[in-house]
């Protein structure tokens, strides 16, 4: 599968963006979806995740109560609404997928897309 996202910007603290990775390839609902992040000098970190179905999703908890991820199977779209922003959520965001179920290790998903750049200014 091949994975586009999209969405990333420059926006200012407490503004929120949406996040959306597009999938071509093998059908989009057998994949679990995640995102992940990796600011400068950092390790890249587990965001959100969501299952197959979309009924299962799984947060970080720097970001609970603030992202949320969801899909659309009919779209082969998954997103990541982003709400009051922190300078701490700059990083470059990335979609990535795995068969089986949803998880927060960045090892077991085998496809990933391109990144795309958020930044939160103070």
């Amino acid at each position: 599968v091949q994975l586009q996202a999209s969405g990333g910007g420059l926006v200012q603290a407490g503004n929120s963006l949406t996040l959306s990775c597009g999938a071509s390839g093998r059908p989009f609902s057998t994949y679990a979806m995640g995102w992940f992040r990796q600011a400068p000098g950092k390790e890249r970190e587990f965001v959100a995740a969501i299952n197959r179905s979309g009924i299962n999703t799984y947060y970080t908890d720097s970001v609970k109560g603030r992202f949320t991820i969801s899909r659309d199977n009919s779209k082969n779209t998954v997103y990541l609404e982003m709400n009051s922003l922190k300078p701490e959520d700059t990083a470059v965001y990335y979609c990535a997928a795995r068969e089986g179920v949803a998880g927060t290790e960045a090892a077991k998903y085998r496809y990933w897309g391109q990144g795309t750049q958020v930044t939160v200014s103070s």
